[in-house]
């Protein structure tokens, strides 16, 4: 299949929004989207951005029966291993399914993990839904590790009240 993957850029913060409702309509929890197109641009393209992205796109040719030629994304951004240093953190990955098996998402991946190395990063690491078997079985198929079981990570989060309450002094 024709495609590319390339740096998205401030013009496509409205497909990546799209492409992340369909994502969370995926994983079944679309009521908890509540980032904005907006958001997309001051937090993605600002002097010191909070993530990086790449999308796929196809050409006009391929395009999806709504008119979409963006067809897939993969959101990232550089953290660190108190253990190993360097590392980079992949938010999303996301391949439209009329365009999944076609190598994009494999394309996306691979892009993230070029990317990390070339930022001088030894690990990539990203969270699955344990009930989404393709992308476990995807994921797997790539060289990934369900640390999991073997290490025991939990992976939390604190948010909303009490994201505040833990703030005050």
């Amino acid at each position: 299949m024709d495609f590319s993957i390339r740096a998205a850029n401030v013009e496509d913060c409205k497909d990546v929004a799209r492409m992340i409702v369909e994502l969370a309509e995926y994983e079944k929890v679309a009521d908890q989207v509540k980032v904005t197109q907006r958001d997309l641009e001051q937090d993605g393209f600002s002097k010191n951005p909070f993530f990086h992205g790449i999308v796929a796109e196809v050409p006009e040719q391929l395009k999806t029966k709504d008119g979409h030629t963006k067809v897939g994304y993969a959101l990232y951004f550089y953290s660190y291993s108190s253990w190993s240093g360097r590392a980079v953190y992949m938010e999303d990955l996301y391949v439209m399914p009329e365009f999944r098996g076609k190598g994009i998402g494999k394309a996306l991946m691979s892009k993230v993990a070029q990317l990390g190395l070339a930022a001088g990063c030894n690990q990539l690491n990203f969270t699955v839904l344990d009930w989404n078997k393709p992308s476990l079985d995807f994921y797997l198929s790539q060289g990934s590790v369900d640390i999991t079981a073997g290490m025991g990570y939990h992976c939390m989060r604190c948010e909303g009240e009490a994201l505040e309450h833990l703030a005050q002094p």
